[in-house]
């Protein structure tokens, strides 16, 4: 009876009134500890941990790059990298010439147009799509498939003015000298949720902060400056900047419930890549933003839906936000989007609302570009010199499988065991890494994922 029941829910169509609202935050380089339900004891997120207790948290969800553009385009798309070509921002071939001993694979800086989004999708299901905050995947997200832009353009990272007023980002008005960028957002996001509350609306909250550069309201950083410092966690200015992410949250969440609409939206949290570690630490996991070490690409991940979701659920299974675009269609009834477009993630709906377990799939990540290390002899990458040297990346079940292109190296991680990538066991087990590269190499292949090959001229063996 109870499968019966399911299958009727999921089968039968809903009409456009009962479809859910959707709020999709995005916040920016925020790290996987960065949250009070994640392990942090210094930064504070109040809202956040109880976002995270009213739904689903997932423990082992990633990004589907390990920084801003290629990410987001995988987000907006359901695709892997290799499909949009977006592989990082700016040049492919970042760091200096005379350490890459290969060409890297060309980056795209725009998404390409002919690619099905997620709010392109949402209007043809009947959805105001509004879009606040950062884009970074071309001039003008309005473009896409969004009704409404605010502050949405092709840079990634808060340049048109900072955090503080006056700035001129699209479409925001400048209120009161020196207000706060993430203020401005919520509001801008309070307005919209107010406005359009007779019709089902997608809104994308994905604010610049906690991007570089490090600038928090004065208030909040006195704050954190007076606070006692925690080991892994001691930046005030930082902390600040977190603490007014969590009070954008906030505020969304209390107009949901003014306005009685709570019970029909579905609310999901995450970050685009892992922390930037000029500005926090990322520990337990390895290194951070740009790396494809567990630091740059674990995020925060969780699911929120009043009544529907049953909360309080912390969750192991793997997932990566490619499961967004086809989770999302199912969610809001336009099924039929998935049929015109690829889509490289699995629909979580049935794990959200009935706690089914989602079968064993293998994770995947292309990286034919190199993006240069934070500083010198960065001991928590692969070498000294790059976050990322050209490569992919497989994740089955606890197992992590590193494949480099310029030595045709690999390293091997148990994760369960294992989380920081300390102990390499490529040597000690020879038979999983010719399981995993087997899988990895047939994926390449079927994905036309390019692998360079052709050797820079300037580049410079290491000496001794």
């Amino acid at each position: 009876m109870k499968t019966l029941l399911l299958l009727l829910i999921f089968l039968t169509p809903l009409h456009a009134a009962e479809q859910p609202n959707i709020v999709y935050i995005n916040a920016d380089d925020l790290g996987w500890t960065d949250l009070g339900v994640q392990g942090s004891t210094y930064y504070e997120t109040p809202h956040l941990d109880k976002l995270a207790a009213s739904g689903i948290r997932f423990t082992n969800a990633y990004a589907a790059a390990a920084n801003c553009a290629p990410s987001r385009a995988c987000a907006m798309t359901g695709q892997w990298t290799q499909r949009h070509g977006i592989y990082t921002v700016g040049s492919s071939a970042r760091g200096k010439s005379k350490h890459r001993k290969l060409i890297p694979t060309t980056n795209t800086e725009i998404l390409h147009k002919d690619f099905l989004t997620i709010p392109q999708a949402l209007q043809q299901a009947g959805y105001f799509t509004a879009h606040i905050g950062k884009w970074h995947l071309s001039d003008d997200p309005c473009q896409y498939g969004f009704d409404l832009n605010k502050a949405g353009f092709h840079g990634g990272s808060p340049s048109k003015g900072g955090y503080h007023s006056p700035y001129q980002y699209p479409n925001i008005k400048n209120e009161d000298e020196g207000e706060y960028l993430t203020d401005r957002l919520a509001s801008e996001a309070v307005n919209l949720i107010q406005q359009r509350k007779e019709k089902p609306f997608f809104l994308s909250f994905t604010p610049y902060t906690v991007h570089l550069p490090l600038q928090g309201r004065a208030d909040l950083v006195e704050k954190f400056t007076n606070k006692e410092k925690a080991k892994k966690h001691n930046n005030p200015i930082y902390a600040a900047m977190v603490h007014s992410l969590d009070l954008a949250v906030g505020r969304i969440l209390q107009t949901l419930r003014e306005e009685n609409l709570l019970s029909n939206t579905l609310i999901i949290f995450t970050s685009d890549n892992g922390g930037h570690r000029k500005a926090t630490s990322n520990a337990p996991l390895r290194s951070g933003k740009g790396s494809y070490y567990e630091g740059g690409i674990r995020e925060p991940f969780f699911f929120s839906w009043a009544g529907k979701i049953e909360a309080g659920q912390v969750d192991h299974t793997p997932i990566t936000n490619l499961d967004l675009f086809p989770t999302l269609m199912a969610a809001a009834q336009a099924s039929s989007s998935l049929e015109e477009t690829t889509h490289d993630g699995t629909n979580l709906l049935p794990l959200l609302l009935s706690s089914q377990t989602l079968a064993e799939r293998a994770l995947f990540w292309h990286f034919p570009v190199y993006l240069q290390a934070y500083h010198a002899n960065d001991l928590e990458t692969r070498d000294p010199l790059f976050r990322t040297r050209p490569g992919s990346v497989i994740r089955l079940g606890p197992w992590k499988l590193h494949h480099y292109f310029e030595d045709n190296a690999y390293e091997l991680y148990h994760l369960t065991n294992d989380p920081s990538e300390q102990s390499d066991l490529s040597q000690k087990n020879p038979e999983k890494v010719t399981e995993l590269k087997t899988l990895l190499e047939n994926w390449r292949k079927t994905t036309n994922a390019p692998i360079p090959s052709k050797l820079n001229p300037d580049y410079k063996e290491p000496k001794e």
